[in-house]
């Protein structure tokens, strides 16, 4: 033999050995905490093993009004280094679409000093809608709604994949649809209440003082009013629609530049505790850089410590030292997780939230990691709404799986018989091509991480259909030869190199097809294309290159004196 026909099968060789090596894992199933060196398994996609499929859709009114409170709290911040005092008013959302804040300035004297110092720090981001006297309104300029929208689904894809990474999951798949949809599949999720609470949480933490003026006799005269209007809390209801409903209803009466929030009872909904707070925060979980669960050693309870960056520490630090005596609300997602009195000021940038104990130690314990996960992932930019979902049981996936190896089994069979019986000794160097055929696209797909979906198997039977269509190319080509009377080497070199074009011509033209679904196609789409490309490389590969090193091996061993096709 020559010497590239050893460098070639050499190569073979260890492709092989690196194949078998890659898949041990997943057909000997291996421990992932054991000693084997590779620890890739094949993953099975939410049609093989179960799991959960979402539909979310993105509300982005809430995130205006978030985004115009944080830029009047950034106004006053600056305002205050010009030595021009202001407090922020309320919020005018009538235009659910275009919210408007109002800034009230000391003095109307200095009007167009603030004027002129928002302009320049804030003049391409925020729009000065009304001027009235000592007091002005803000507004979102049009383009940032624009960039909102475009980047609050990638954000918010970016913190559901870290939720999710952090939940466990193996090879989730988050993907946009349309402008304001998110598709979420997590394949062999069981919690699924669980996983929908740590993906649909908002997780909007904000620090904000909490008015201790107002009379506990007004607070639940206030209560009443509303109770009386037919605005209560019906079960099932999210309690934030119930306090945005009870805000807007009791507008009129709240002090300007604050809302009513409560404090939930995990127990009892009656026993809610009203606090009123601040509308904007002075800090919120933007200002977080760690959120870790903690015991009290003291109560023997869970709590979640929290580590601000230092731009937010300094801001907490400022807040405390300037609020001495008052409380401060520690609020998610408009809840009141607790209220402590500000006893002096606190530098250092970190602060706690107690999750009140109670009897469960596990449950309490199991909701300190969720809400420390979900901090340290990130708040979601946008209010996420379940449009659609859809469970996938586990026996589904086991019977897919069942029938596409009984039907791979049958195939195999019949084209190996039909093989053998056509192509005589040919047809068994084509069977050993395809069965390397699915030894190197099955290893593919395990050591690049790829999910085997329902549609990948298809993908995998294309391929093999695809490698027969090769060899039965390669071995006519090899048969006309024959016909014109060359002999049987020369047939063999004839029939493999006029084949070649043929072979590569056809596979460019599916490759193509398999790009444009690629690029094009979402979900199982992508997952076919993937195999689909993965597999035309491998059958050029094995169905010509491969079989010829078998067919030189073979004639080199027949002295070319016999050809058996």
């Amino acid at each position: 033999m020559k010497t590239s026909w050893w460098v070639r099968f050499s190569v073979l060789l260890v492709l092989i050995a690196a194949s078998v090596i890659v898949l041990l894992p997943t057909v000997m199933k291996f421990d992932e905490n054991g000693k084997y060196p590779v620890k890739s398994k094949i993953n099975l996609g939410l049609d093989l093993q179960g799991g959960l499929y979402m539909v979310l859709g993105i509300d982005f009114k809430k995130v205006y009004r978030d985004e115009v409170q944080t830029y009047s709290r950034k106004i006053e911040s600056l305002l205050k280094d010009q030595e021009i005092e202001s407090t922020i008013g309320s919020m005018d959302a009538s235009d659910v679409n275009d919210p408007k804040q109002s800034i009230s300035l000391a003095k109307a004297s200095d009007m167009e000093a603030a004027k002129k110092k928002i302009k320049e720090m804030f003049g391409s981001t925020i729009r000065i809608t009304q001027e009235d006297g000592p007091r002005l309104q803000i507004a979102l300029a049009h383009v940032v709604k624009t960039q909102i929208e475009e980047q609050s689904v990638g954000k918010s894809i970016e913190v559901i994949r870290n939720r999710i990474d952090e939940f466990g999951v193996t090879e989730p798949e988050i993907i946009a649809q349309g402008v304001d949809r998110i598709v979420v599949q997590l394949p062999g999720v069981r919690d699924i209440e669980r996983a929908k609470e740590l993906i649909g949480k908002t997780a909007k933490l904000e620090f904000k003082i909490v008015n201790d003026t107002v009379a506990p006799q007004t607070l639940q005269a206030w209560l009443d009013k509303s109770k009386a209007a037919g605005i209560v809390y019906k079960k099932g209801e999210r309690f934030s629609d119930y306090i945005k409903k009870m805000n807007e209803f009791l507008a009129k009466d709240l002090p300007e530049g604050h809302e009513l929030a409560f404090e939930k009872n995990a127990n009892d909904e009656a026993l809610n505790i009203p606090y009123v707070i601040e509308a904007t925060p002075r800090i919120t979980g933007d200002d977080l850089s760690d959120a870790r669960v903690q015991i009290d050693p003291q109560k023997n309870e869970p709590y979640v410590s929290m580590e601000f960056k230092s731009s937010g520490a300094k801001r907490f630090e400022d807040t405390t030292g300037s609020n001495i005596g008052r409380r401060m609300a520690v609020v998610l997602d408009g809840n009141v997780y607790s209220a402590p009195m500000i006893q002096g000021k606190i530098a250092g940038g970190n602060a706690q939230i107690t999750l009140g104990g109670g009897a469960n130690f596990n449950k309490s314990m199991s909701e300190a990691r969720d809400l420390a996960l979900i901090l340290r992932a990130g708040a979601l930019p946008v209010q996420l709404d379940f449009l659609e979902q859809r469970t996938v049981g586990p026996n589904l996936g086991n019977d897919s799986i069942d029938k596409a190896k009984f039907a791979s089994i049958v195939g195999c069979i019949l084209v190996f018989l039909f093989a053998v019986f056509y192509y005589k000794f040919s047809g068994v160097i084509a069977i050993v091509t395809l069965l390397l055929n699915v030894l190197f696209t099955v290893a593919i797909l395990v050591a690049i991480d790829a999910t085997l979906t329902l549609p990948g198997i298809a993908g995998i039977a294309l391929t093999v259909g695809m490698a027969v269509d090769t060899n039965i190319i390669i071995f006519e080509k090899i048969r006309d030869e024959l016909r014109k009377g060359m002999s049987n080497f020369k047939s063999f070199e004839m029939g493999y190199n006029s084949a070649l074009w043929t072979i590569l011509d056809a596979h460019i033209t599916q490759a193509a097809a398999g790009f444009c679904l690629l690029n094009f196609g979402t979900g199982p789409i992508r997952g076919f294309a993937i195999t689909l490309l993965i597999g035309i490389a491998v059958t050029v590969y094995t169905a010509y290159y491969v079989s010829k090193i078998l067919f030189e091996l073979y004639m080199d061993k027949t002295d070319a004196k016999e050809l058996s096709i």
